[in-house]
């Protein structure tokens, strides 16, 4: 097999992704990928959804040499967990085996033997346990990358949030000039050059009407002042816009992408607008990260009532841009 696999990170064993999973291998047929898919996950886990939502799909088990990969079966690395039940909880008890999986697609990832990582939902509270915000963060980490970038995609319309998964109150502190350019610069290369595109970007202010009643606010220190020196850069920005009027219809028409301060900021209106039809691609990594944008959603475990639509975006982006 000449095609590279995309790799498949199932995530947290306790989340409805292994549902939307075999949903999405149903809907979008796998003999028609043109790159093999290659799970990373436990056997026990998927026969168990294999028969809770009575769908099958032939499964090819390798291991990390990759050899005799195929496009229309499901590869599979199996990493054995033996505790999975559709009534259970999340917990810590899965903490060894989701680092195992990760372990074994950075390893791959690392030999350039893949095209890419897409990963299910992990638990922040019990998996990354406040050491790092969110995958975005502990993936960087553990590939020595600096400033990544979480990219919620739709090819009408992205949105990039400066900071992550962190409380309102520490947002202010983290805003500088600094980060704003490097994280501007990181999309700009990833649209010119991955997507062949020179991206229209729109950047928000943090306060109200992005201003206050300080003599120097953030506005005015940090974020008026990275603008400028992008412009010189000759990258095509322009702001800071008022957060509450940016995602109208006639003004998100003119960008491609809107930079904002926090996370909030800019993916309650992503969803409102855009739902399921949206990724979660990290920028500034060695190799291509997309994730469908849920979280483990362990309230709807077993019930069949998941939409597949962000995982269908997640590979129609690997089809249509990966190579």
């Amino acid at each position: 097999m000449s095609s590279k696999p995309i790799i498949i990170v199932c995530g947290e064993p306790q989340s409805v992704f292994f549902e939307i999973l075999l949903k999405t291998i149903k809907i979008l047929n796998i003999k028609k990928f043109k790159n093999p898919l290659l799970l990373i996950t436990s056997n026990s886990i998927l026969y168990e959804n294999f028969k809770k939502f009575k769908i099958n799909f032939k499964t090819n088990y390798i291991d990390e040499k990759l050899i005799n990969l195929k496009k229309d079966e499901l590869n599979l690395i199996d990493i054995p967990y033996n505790n999975f039940s559709f009534t259970k909880k999340i917990s810590i008890e899965s903490n060894i085996f989701i680092e195992k999986c990760f372990n074994t697609a950075l390893k791959l990832l690392k030999n350039h033997k893949c095209l890419g990582l897409i990963n299910g939902p992990i638990s922040k509270k019990t998996f990354l346990k406040g050491k790092f915000y969110g995958i975005t963060e502990y993936l960087a980490a553990n590939t020595k990358s600096k400033d990544p970038v979480m990219l919620i995609f739709n090819k009408d319309l992205s949105v990039c949030p400066l900071t992550t998964h962190i409380p309102i109150s520490k947002v202010e502190k983290k805003i500088k000039k600094s980060n704003i350019i490097n994280k501007v610069n990181n999309i700009y290369f990833f649209y010119k050059n991955f997507l062949k595109k020179k991206p229209k970007i729109a950047i928000t202010g943090l306060n109200p009407h992005c201003e206050n009643f300080r003599t120097l606010n953030v506005e005015k220190k940090e974020i008026i002042p990275a603008i400028n020196y992008l412009k010189k850069k000759k990258v095509d920005i322009k702001g800071p816009f008022s957060a509450d009027t940016i995602f109208l219809k006639d003004n998100i028409k003119k960008f491609d992408v809107v930079v904002g301060m926090y996370h909030d900021q800019v993916l309650g209106p992503m969803k409102a607008i855009y739902g399921f039809k949206a990724i979660n691609i990290t920028v500034g990594l060695p190799f291509l990260r997309v994730s469908p944008d849920h979280g483990p959603n362990e309230k709807m475990l077993g019930k069949n009532k998941s939409n597949p639509e962000s995982l269908i975006e997640a590979i129609n982006f690997y089809k249509k841009y990966a190579k």
